[in-house]
């Protein structure tokens, strides 16, 4: 008899880092509905109504938000199970919502002015974007934004977005939080996976943004955040480029996840063609193969516990996560990454050129996780270079960690 980890219910026994095992089982509540809709979500390009109604209603947005803003406030290990449950049911609905929680997040670190603001909206959420815009001017009492924000996922659901601008300053980079009623979605997200994500450009003109939703991003990263609740807040002292980083692959952990549950309900009885073999169960090749990409997800699995362990102990003590540390973090975001697309790759071998059949759903669960290890953030080469710069003490750093 077969049986299979829950996962789900595994905890890390760091400091403020257990995962909340009641907010998990709403998620995984829902996967059979996020499974159903999901082929209907990449053809639309964006998570159906029914399945973000659903979200909404089981408060899978808010799992960063204060409470004292009407959130859950999990801690990052939490989210990152969640965000992992949702892509055991589709990648594009998890990469919505891990981007969705992060943007919300970002934006209850800025002042308490600003918070008010977008709470004003009920159950906002936030998409966002690092990247600068074309046009950033200064003018009394803030900035008058114009531009263009490509790879906006999640934009369609969301009440405001967490953009990158130019300030005035030795470095000009800032985020700015812009209400949905100061932009238009311009379709672009026209690619091989993640379909449904949404991942579309924002356009904004002239829209005027005062001081007070603005934050300059090496204070962010130095977690000097604009909140006044980092005294009594535990979220409000996250590492805030470990956090945008880590949530990049939870949708790839649960990628991971679908296609071994996959494979082990359908590969045992597959016949081996050219072989003597009728049942791949019994074929040392199909054998060693799902080992092999089984204990990569494995080690995925314990890089995202070690990491979130990292983030949650340092922000329960209400201290900074070291620099060092910080720099890990991004390197084990790429490798977790790289392990997940190595083991695909090893379970889509084993299950054979069916695999890639339209409509097999491992074929969406390869093509999203392709698309997924491209993020910039997840990339493993940059985290190597940042970790690497850390660890023989370069003289400058070419990163954000």
């Amino acid at each position: 008899m077969t049986e299979t980890l829950d996962r789900s219910q595994t905890t890390w026994t760091g400091a403020g880092s257990e995962s909340d095992p009641e907010v998990v089982a709403r998620v995984t509540a829902l996967v059979p509905m996020i499974r159903e809709y999901a082929e209907r979500s990449s053809q639309e390009r964006r998570v159906v109504p029914e399945v973000v109604a659903a979200l909404e209603e089981a408060e899978l947005f808010k799992l960063l938000v204060p409470r004292r803003l009407g959130g859950l406030e999990t801690n990052i290990r939490t989210m990152m199970e969640c965000v992992a449950e949702v892509g055991r049911g589709d990648g594009s609905t998890a990469w919505t919502v891990a981007l969705l929680n992060v943007c919300t997040w970002f934006s209850t670190t800025f002042s308490d002015e600003a918070q008010q603001d977008m709470n004003a909206t009920p159950d906002a959420k936030a998409c966002g974007i690092f990247s600068p815009p074309l046009k950033s001017e200064r003018v009394e009492g803030g900035y008058l934004v114009s531009g263009r924000w490509a790879y906006s996922s999640g934009s369609f659901a969301a009440d405001w977005a967490t953009l990158g601008i130019g300030v005035e300053g030795e470095d000009p980079r800032a985020l700015a939080l812009i209400p949905s009623s100061a932009w238009t979605i311009e379709p672009t997200w026209f690619v091989a996976g993640m379909k449904g994500s949404g991942s579309d450009t924002i356009v904004v003109e002239d829209h005027f943004v005062p001081d007070h939703r603005i934050q300059r991003f090496l204070d962010m990263v130095e977690g000097d955040f604009a909140t006044s609740h980092k005294g009594d807040e535990q979220n409000a002292n996250m590492a805030f480029i470990p956090v945008a980083a880590l949530v990049l692959v939870g949708a790839q952990i649960g990628l991971a996840r679908h296609a071994v549950e996959r494979t082990l309900a359908n590969l045992p009885k597959k016949n081996v063609a050219y072989t003597s073999y009728t049942n791949a169960r019994n074929s040392p090749t199909h054998q060693v193969g799902v080992a092999e990409a089984t204990t990569r997800f494995d080690q995925a699995e314990l890089l995202m516990q070690r990491a979130c362990a990292d983030v949650d102990g340092a922000a329960a003590r209400g201290v900074q996560l070291d620099k060092l540390t910080r720099a890990r973090v991004r390197m084990d975001t790429g490798v977790i990454g790289e392990l997940v697309k190595d083991g695909l790759d090893k379970l889509m071998t084993a299950n054979g050129a069916s695999s890639f059949a339209d409509a097999n759903v491992l074929s969406r669960i390869w093509r999203d996780s392709e698309i997924a290890g491209r993020h910039a953030l997840v990339m493993p080469e940059l985290g190597k270079e940042a970790y690497g710069q850390m660890l023989l003490g370069a003289d400058e750093m070419s990163l954000d960690v």
